[in-house]
C-alpha cells in the first residue's frame, strides 16, 4: 500500500510519492511538456445530444400541451355546433375524438414535450449537478482543446478548488462531490499504474482559507467536499496539511539545524504565509503543529491578478470608459462580470440572453459600438475562460519582457492589445498591498522573528512580488533557494510518507 501527496490546485494540479530518500512525481497530462502538472480545469461535455431534461421541466411542459389541446378541443366543439350539414359536424367530431386521444396519450405526450425541450436546451441550462451526473469529463489539455474547439458542447469549470468554500447548496455541493472524485480517481489511477501498487492513502494540500467568504463555516463545507470526494474516488485514508507547512517540510530537508523560517506560498487561487521552526531532528515526526508559529492566508492568488490585468489593459479597448450620449458611463460592472470565471452563479448571468440583450442596448447609446461589440462576442461566444487565460500568459511573459502584443483574434480579427510592465505593475498593486498586510500579520502573530524567508507559488516568481517582499524584510535575512513550482506537493509526499509504517 502507498500513499501519496496531492497538491490539489486552484490553476493547476500535481501528485508525488516519496520513498525516504526522493520524490517521484506522477505523470498526469501526456499533452503538457511537464506532465506532471495538469490543468484543474475540468470540461464536462456531450458529443450528441443533451441529456433528457429534469422531470419537473418535462411535467411542466406536458401540461402545456394539454392545454393548447383543450383549447383546440373547444374549438372543434364550436365548429361541431357551428355546422352546416351532418358531414361537416361528423368532421368536428372526429377531430374532438382524435384530440381528446390526444390528450390522454401521456407516453407520446411526454416524447413531444421532450423534444421541444431539447430542441432549445442548450449546456447552459442544465443544473451542475445533472451535468455532471450525464456528461463526458475531459481532463488537462485535453479539455481545455476540447473548450476552445467547441464551448457550446459542454461547459468549463476553470478552477474547481474556488467554488469549495462558496455559499452552494446541497445539489450543488454533490456536484463539486462528483466532480472532484473524478478528478481524484483519475490521479490516484495513474499513481497505482506508475508505482505497481495499490495506492489506498492521500494528504491533500488545503490552504489557511479555501476561497470564499463564509469564513471557518467556508472552510469546513471544503473540507468536507474533499474528503467525501477522496472517499469516492477510492482512498481509505484521507489527511489535510497547509499548503505553506507542506512547502516547509519540503526545504527541512536541506537545514543543518534548527530554523525559524518564514514561508510565503502565493499560488493560483490563494496567498498562505506561515512562520515554523524546521529542524533536521523532526523529520520523520508526524505531529508538527507544535512547531507552527504563526499562520495566515486570504483568497488572493495569482487568478486576481489575471482579471485585474484584464480590467486595467484589456477592457478599455471593449468599451470600459466609454460614455452614453446621456453623458452615463458604460456600466463598470460589465468587465468584472466577464472576468468571474470562479463564480457559477455570475458566468450565468453573464452568459445570460438578458445580459447580452442589456449589453446589445447599451451599443444603441454609445457614440463608437465598435469596443462594446467585442464585449458582446464575449458575452454571446462565451469566451470569458479563454480571455483570463490569454490575461495569464500575458502576465507570465511580462515577467521577462517588458510588453507584449496579446493576440484576440478568436474575438475579433487581427484584434491585438499591447500591454506593459507597468501596465502589469500597475494593476497588481491593491492585491500586493494585501499580500503584504498578510505577511506582516503573520510575522506579528509569530513569537520570534524569521532566520531565513521561503518563497514559493507560481508568482513568487513575478520579479515586482519578490521586490516587494523583500523590500518589507531585513536585508540581511537569508533566502533559501527552493523550486517554486514543486515544493508544496513534494512536502505533501513527505508528510503522506510519515502515514506509511515502515516496513
Amino acid at each position: 500500500m502507498a500513499a501519496i501527496g496531492i497538491d490539489y490546485g486552484t490553476s493547476n494540479s500535481e501528485v508525488a510519492w516519496f520513498d525516504g530518500k526522493q520524490s517521484q512525481f506522477i505523470s498526469l497530462d501526456p499533452l503538457q511538456a511537464t506532465s506532471n502538472k495538469i490543468r484543474s480545469s475540468v470540461f464536462i461535455y456531450y458529443e450528441d445530444e443533451l441529456p433528457t431534461p429534469p422531470a419537473s421541466a418535462v411535467e411542466a411542459k406536458v401540461a402545456q400541451l394539454k392545454r393548447a389541446i383543450t383549447e383546440q378541443i373547444e374549438k372543434a366543439k364550436q365548429g361541431y355546433y357551428d355546422a352546416k350539414d351532418p358531414r361537416e359536424q361528423q368532421v368536428y367530431s372526429q377531430k374532438v375524438d382524435d384530440l381528446r386521444g390526444e390528450f390522454h396519450n401521456l407516453p407520446a405526450l411526454q416524447r413531444r414535450a421532450i423534444q421541444y425541450l431539447l430542441k432549445d436546451m442548450t449546456v447552459e441550462d442544465l443544473p451542475l449537478q445533472k451535468l455532471v451526473e450525464t456528461g463526458t469529463f475531459a481532463f488537462g489539455e485535453e479539455g481545455f482543446k476540447r473548450f476552445l474547439a467547441t464551448p457550446q458542447k459542454g461547459r468549463l469549470i476553470y478552477s474547481p478548488k474556488n467554488f469549495l468554500g462558496a455559499n452552494l447548496d446541497s445539489s450543488q455541493r454533490e456536484a463539486f462531490v462528483m466532480m472532484i472524485a473524478r478528478q481524484l480517481g483519475y490521479f490516484r489511477q495513474a499513481a497505482e499504474s506508475q508505482l505497481n501498487q495499490t495506492v489506498d492513502t492521500a494528504v491533500i494540500g488545503r490552504p489557511v482559507r479555501f476561497h470564499g467568504n463564509r469564513g471557518e463555516e467556508g472552510n469546513q463545507q471544503a473540507v468536507q467536499i474533499m474528503t467525501k470526494a477522496a472517499t469516492q474516488a477510492g482512498f481509505t485514508r484521507v489527511e489535510f496539511l497547509e499548503e505553506p507547512i507542506a512547502a516547509a517540510y519540503q526545504v527541512e530537508r536541506a537545514l543543518p539545524q534548527p530554523t525559524d523560517v518564514l514561508v510565503v506560498d502565493i499560488g493560483g487561487g490563494t496567498t498562505d504565509i506561515c512562520c515554523i521552526t524546521l529542524s533536521p531532528e523532526n523529520l520523520l515526526s508526524l505531529q508538527r503543529q507544535g512547531d507552527v508559529q504563526s499562520v495566515t492566508g486570504a483568497r488572493l492568488g495569482g487568478m486576481e491578478c489575471d482579471k485585474n490585468l484584464i480590467v486595467k489593459a484589456i477592457a478599455p479597448t471593449m468599451g470600459q470608459g466609454k460614455k452614453t450620449q446621456a453623458s452615463l458611463p458604460v456600466p463598470p460592472t460589465y468587465f468584472t462580470d466577464m472576468c468571474a470565471v470562479d463564480d457559477i452563479p455570475r458566468m450565468n448571468r453573464f452568459f445570460s440572453d438578458e445580459y447580452g440583450l442589456d449589453i446589445a442596448q447599451t451599443m444603441s447609446l454609445v457614440a463608437e459600438p465598435a469596443a462594446l461589440e467585442r464585449l458582446l462576442t464575449v458575452q454571446t461566444d462565451k469566451l470569458s475562460a479563454r480571455l483570463v487565460n490569454s490575461s495569464r500568459m500575458a502576465k507570465e511573459m511580462l515577467s521577462s519582457k517588458d510588453s507584449v502584443t496579446l493576440p484576440l483574434n478568436y474575438i475579433e480579427p487581427e484584434f491585438d492589445v499591447t500591454i506593459s510592465r507597468t501596465d502589469l505593475n500597475t494593476s497588481m498593486k491593491p492585491w500586493l498591498s494585501k499580500v503584504k498586510k498578510l505577511i506582516a500579520d503573520c510575522l506579528e502573530n509569530s513569537a520570534r522573528p524569521p532566520q531565513m524567508l521561503f518563497m514559493t507559488g507560481g508568482m513568487s516568481l513575478s520579479p515586482i512580488v519578490q521586490q516587494e517582499i523583500r523590500a518589507m524584510l531585513p536585508a540581511d535575512l537569508p533566502l533559501i533557494e527552493g523550486d517554486a513550482f514543486n515544493s508544496v506537493c513534494e512536502g505533501l509526499a513527505i508528510q503522506a510518507s510519515r502515514l506509511t509504517p515502515a516496513k
